[in-house]
């Protein structure tokens, strides 16, 4: 079993994968991206200008890089705690 394999899967089997493109490795872990709700999260969102806050995130690949595993739990603690 590969060393970090908890900290990385890649569901090719899934109907949407590749959810992005230009991606060597996409890490499908975090799927759903559980940093959605931080407005100050690493990624690379996108914020609606219509006044509603609405935050898109389709462009973000930060989750999928299987370097950010340990930035995304200690971001996860931040919003926790």
């Amino acid at each position: 079993m590969p060393e970090n394999s908890h900290r990385f899967f890649a569901n090719t089997e899934c109907r949407y994968y590749p959810c992005h493109t230009g991606l060597e490795e996409l890490n499908c872990l975090f799927c759903y991206c559980p940093l959605y709700r931080n407005p100050e999260c690493p990624g690379n969102p996108v914020f609606s200008e219509d006044g509603s806050g609405r935050k898109s995130c389709v462009n973000c690949t930060f989750p999928h890089d299987p370097d950010h595993y340990e930035r995304i739990l200690e971001e996860i603690r931040k919003m926790s705690g």
